[in-house]
């Protein structure tokens, strides 16, 4: 096969996939690791794909951008409803307290406690949030009580960042956190794009007592710039299709419990 077929072919896997990796393709196409390498780099020469560790992804996917909330909420709206119906089954009945971190799929959950939360559960649950919308959802209409962690808001989520922030999710300890990610990847963890954000969700993950991540089946296998968890760190997943074989048996062993929606 000569190499701009071989090229046309990869651009069509990396276009259907999202992603494919250098030993994949090497036996798909029976040629050397390196020959594989040469052809990724000229293919993101040309712009048809980025490489990243160990493969590569389609252009479009840069591990550094981010969509806005108002955006993101239009974007697989029943999925993130679905995961968010099963993660109310997991709130805690009885005086009890929880983190809902920043995120659509936590703010559908957060109208969920409003609306569908037996009365006689509201007054005794503690909703803990740097999520302004969450907040405001919280606040209105509801007996759940509230309280909210403070800092410089990031107008691209809403949410409270930075050290004030942090260090009052470190104060902590919670019986459950609902968090969000950006990314779910059985070597790199769980990612999101920025710094801030990622510190304030590592000072979540480590102050509750149980983690359950809500994400969607876009973010299952994708890796974005920061690293704030490994998948060890998490106790439960909720998403709406089954992972691939690769992360379901990463998330196997790191004994996170998977559910779906």
């Amino acid at each position: 096969m000569f190499a701009e077929e071989r090229h046309r072919k990869i651009g069509e896997l990396v276009a259907a996939q999202g992603r494919v990796s250098v030993a994949e393709l090497a036996d798909r196409f029976e040629i050397t690791r390196e020959t594989v390498r040469r052809d990724l780099a000229a293919l993101e020469s040309d712009g048809t794909l980025r490489r990243v560790h160990g493969g590569a992804v389609a252009a479009g996917k840069a591990s550094t951008s981010e969509q806005s909330l108002g955006i993101r909420q239009l974007l697989h709206h029943d999925r993130k409803l679905r995961i968010a119906r099963k993660a109310l089954e997991l709130v805690p009945a009885g005086a009890a307290s929880m983190i809902l971190d920043a995120g659509t799929t936590t703010e559908l959950l957060a109208e969920l406690l409003t609306t569908e939360l037996p009365a006689s559960r509201t007054e005794e649950l503690l909703v803990i949030t740097h999520a302004l919308p969450i907040a405001y959802k919280i606040s209105m209409g509801s007996r759940l009580q509230l309280e909210t962690i403070g800092g410089r808001v990031r107008g691209l989520t809403s949410a409270a960042i930075g050290a004030r922030a942090v260090e009052q999710f470190r104060s902590l300890r919670p019986d459950i956190a609902f968090i969000g990610a950006n990314g779910i990847d059985a070597a790199f963890g769980l990612s999101t794009p920025d710094a801030l954000e990622a510190a304030v969700k590592t000072a979540i993950v480590a102050s509750a007592r149980r983690v359950v991540v809500l994400a969607d089946s876009s973010k299952l296998g994708e890796e974005t710039l920061v690293r704030f968890a490994a998948l060890a760190d998490v106790d439960t997943l909720i998403t709406d299709t089954e992972p691939d074989a690769g992360l379901a048996r990463a998330l196997d062993l790191a004994d996170v419990e998977v559910v779906v929606a």
